[in-house]
């Protein structure tokens, strides 16, 4: 007898293969048959599947839950999206090794590059390690509801080498020093770190204002690093960069030294539209040549909610808004709903002409955040758009909306992925074969989005619900977030539903999966606000055959592990 059969579900296996009405059994945790013609024997426990979708579980390789990794079992919002395998310690940013008393540094740079509160992260870290072994040793004696796999960032094996001056991206560590970034790297990654991650743009800046370390590393310690993986024979080279001039040729070099795949993040930038395409275009060159590279891809626009409770929204440096610094976010709401005369003054006034320019000029890429939840939103339904047409000033408009629910109405502002106002350009993104989801950024940037929903609404919105252009694939969308994502990483025993391979399972009521509106709550250590959104219609979620989802709540099973290194192909 088996010890789960999900019966007649229609299963879309994650390897692009054509979607099939059939019995999956589970025994050990693992997937002991596929049929639909043969009859699966009984099991222990039977679910009817009867017009569900049955996927493998989400793999997720784009995350920042470093921190929330070491207190929080449920890895929320994730779990609540199908998610079952989550890698960390992206963009260069995490926290190991460290050295005793140095951990604010860390803090300091995952607060400013990842939007992270630094109250949060200092009440809710336990630092039990020092080396990045010991980090992993405490992530490993933790029980969680899905598997999780880290990698060894940049910047911080950089600070804990070079002390102080490792902080200052101009700083150039001297031989000795690259050599023992080396050795640590290689022991890491011996200990089974899936990756090293750096980070090589200007975006990325530690909350008192200084670009991140890695940002300014030149050829030798590049390759010194890469030197490192290549006699560790493992890894992933992980990059979030610019692309500025001859940059993509570097970290191909570095990677081509390591002999070992890169992986590098790839959206489209308003200043230089067709960058990206360039940066896929060195991506699939070097795949011809024979290399392993993909490039990370969004499943939407990336951009920031606003709200009168998150951290931006068009009045934040307002000095009126600012005489309300010391007030409650429903104390500040308050006095909003029963002062008109306060609400005519942050619309009429302008202190500063040339800050409530610009941010009147984001209102023409700003959007309402209704209960459709619609990502791809048309230029004629910006705030500015709508308040020209009905005679209004756009900052009355954009304070009205978000004044609704009680005060937590949410604005959406996509600043990358949609220049020309629709997703096109992801389109074309996900349509490339070097391409994997992967920009998603769960647990991180907690006051201004919520993009760990990212794999429900590349289901829901490309494989059913776009009006604004075609539609992509289901079997294709599944195995973009699964079979692709899992083999970056080398997890090549997840993915795909098959037998021999790991019981990571999603049952979803495809016709019921919804987005649900995002929303504020306080539910971080020390009280720390973040954006949350859930969705409905996963139906079961299973975790090496064991149900950790149900109906969209956890059922306290908590099977997942740390994956140390990477896992091969089932037999």
């Amino acid at each position: 007898m088996h010890d789960l059969v999900i019966r007649g579900a229609t299963v879309i296996d994650g390897t692009g293969a054509e979607r099939k009405v059939a019995d999956v059994a589970v025994d050990n945790g693992t997937i002991a048959a596929v049929s639909n013609d043969v009859a699966v024997g009984p099991g222990q426990r039977e679910i009817d599947g009867e017009g569900l979708l049955l996927t493998p579980g989400w793999v997720d390789i784009h995350t920042h839950y470093d921190g929330q990794a070491t207190w929080d079992p449920y890895l929320t919002p994730s779990s609540w999206h199908g998610v079952t395998t989550a890698v960390f310690g992206n963009c260069s940013v995490g926290f190991a090794p460290v050295r005793p008393g140095t951990e604010p540094y860390l803090i300091n740079l995952m607060e400013g590059v990842e939007d992270i509160p630094e109250t949060v992260l200092a009440e809710g870290i336990d630092f039990r390690w020092e080396s990045f072994q010991d980090y992993m040793d405490v992530l490993a004696s933790t029980p969680r509801i899905m598997d999780i796999g880290t990698q060894v960032p940049h910047a911080a094996l950089r600070y804990y080498v070079m002390g102080e001056r490792g902080a200052d991206f101009a700083a150039h560590p001297t031989d000795e020093e690259i050599t023992r970034m080396g050795e640590l790297l290689e022991a890491s990654l011996n200990a089974g770190a899936l990756g090293f991650t750096t980070s090589r743009t200007v975006k990325h800046r530690a909350a008192d204002g200084r670009l991140v370390s890695s940002y300014g590393a030149e050829e030798a310690e590049l390759t010194g690093l890469a030197q490192a993986m290549r006699r560790a024979d493992a890894g992933v080279l992980e990059v979030n960069s610019d692309f500025g001039e001859g940059d993509f040729a570097r970290l191909r070099a570095a990677a081509e030294i390591a002999g070992r795949p890169l992986s590098v993040l790839l959206v489209q930038v308003d200043k230089k539209p067709n960058l990206w395409r360039e940066t896929l275009d060195q991506v699939g060159q070097a795949c011809a040549d024979g290399m392993e590279v993909t490039a990370q891809v969004g499943s939407r626009a990336i951009g920031v909610m606003m709200g009168l409770e998150a951290t931006m929204h068009p009045f934040t440096s307002h000095p009126v808004w600012l005489e309300m610094a010391a007030l409650s976010p429903r104390e500040r709401y308050t006095r909003l709903r029963d002062d008109e005369n306060l609400r005519h003054r942050l619309i009429a006034e302008r202190p500063d002409e040339k800050t409530m320019h610009f941010k009147e000029v984001e209102l023409q890429r700003t959007f309402e955040l209704d209960a459709a939840v619609n990502y791809e939103p048309a230029p004629d339904q910006s705030i500015a758009a709508r308040a020209k047409a009905q005679g209004r000033d756009p900052f009355d408009l954009a304070l009205e909306l978000m004044m609704q629910n009680d005060g937590q109405a949410l604005l959406m502002h996509p600043f990358e992925n949609y220049c020309a106002g629709d997703l096109e350009v992801v389109k074309e993104m996900l349509e490339d074969p070097n391409t994997v989801c992967g920009v998603a950024d769960a647990g991180a940037h907690v006051g201004v989005i919520c993009d760990a929903s990212s794999p429900t609404s590349l289901l829901t919105h490309w494989g059913r619900d776009r009006t604004r252009g075609e539609k992509l694939p289901l079997e294709f969308l599944v195995r973009k977030q699964t079979h692709d994502t899992a083999r970056t990483y080398g997890l090549l025993d997840r993915g795909v539903i098959a037998p021999g391979y790991k019981a990571d399972i999603n049952l979803i009521d495809f016709e019921a999966l919804r987005l649900q509106r995002p929303h504020i709550v306080y539910d971080l250590p020390a009280g720390g606000r973040r954006i949350i959104q859930k969705a409905d219609g996963y139906r079961h979620t299973f975790v090496s055959g064991v149900e950790v989802m149900r109906g969209g709540e956890a059922t306290g099973e908590l099977p997942g592990q740390l994956l140390r290194g990477a896992r091969a192909v089932p037999n």
